[in-house]
């Protein structure tokens, strides 16, 4: 079977490219609010949709995957908090295996439910290692995870952590402070992570500027995730100030 975003996101690594993903909660993003995000997200050149949370209180997520998937090419992957989030109609999943706790139904238990009902769709299935990382406030995935975070200050734990996570076979690292973290993940925590493994590093949480995202490429990140700035602005400039510093980067790196 083909792995179109799989090597989407490995073509992003070899060329030092650089991306950025737009996260959807199906709990705070209505289908009608859809359109406008939708245009902005293809004029800024978003490589991807990412959609889901830790706790859904509705059943959105159905009405919203499809959806997305009428209006654009941009990838639908999903991002789930549980078993429940399993969409056929979306392009991918990130299986992903809280590799930085030790709660065993996130490590393996809830991939062993999930496996059967992933074997009867077309989705493309990621192996993810996901790494927690203490935002500066409790966020919805501690609660519900019970596990604590990486310290903000350990990268060597976060290096060591990903390093594990890829020698286990994992296709993607993805380092997240959380839905609404109160401060991005350390450069140098991403910069240790980015240079110890050669697999593709996905970074999230807390990111609300141009200047942020360009800090964490600069250290390593190869793709950002943006999803509470949104929606606390929907009307926010800040996808196309991230998509011009995303350019002059790139544009710097290549001289």
């Amino acid at each position: 079977m083909p792995h179109p975003i799989t090597e989407q996101l490995t073509s992003l690594k070899a060329q030092n490219a650089k991306g950025f993903a737009i996260l959807l909660d199906p709990d705070k993003v209505e289908v009608s609010q859809l359109e406008p995000l939708v245009t902005q997200a293809v004029h800024c050149g978003a490589h991807f949709f990412f959609v889901g949370g830790s706790l859904l209180t509705n059943d959105h997520i159905n009405e919203l995957v499809p959806a997305l998937k009428a209006m654009t090419d941009i990838p639908v992957v999903l991002f789930p908090g549980s078993v429940q989030q399993i969409v056929p109609s979306a392009d991918a999943i990130l299986f992903l295996s809280l590799i930085s706790g030790r709660n065993p139904d996130l490590l393996i238990g809830n991939h062993v439910l999930a496996a059967p009902l992933l074997r009867k769709t077309q989705l493309e299935v990621i192996p993810t290692g996901y790494i927690l990382v203490d935002s500066g406030k409790a966020t919805t995935v501690n609660y519900i995870s019970q596990t604590l975070p990486i310290p903000h200050d350990k990268p060597d734990i976060a290096l060591c952590t990903a390093l594990a996570g890829e020698y286990l076979g994992m296709r993607l690292i993805y380092m997240d402070g959380g839905s609404g973290a109160a401060k991005t993940i350390s450069p140098e925590m991403v910069e240790a992570v980015s240079q110890a493994v050669k697999l593709p590093l996905i970074v999230g949480g807390g990111i609300r500027s141009a200047n942020e995202a360009t800090t964490l490429w600069e250290a390593g990140a190869d793709l950002i995730v943006i999803g509470n700035a949104f929606e606390k602005d929907p009307d926010s400039t800040l996808m196309e100030e991230i998509a011009m510093a995303k350019a002059r980067l790139v544009r710097e790196m290549s001289e």
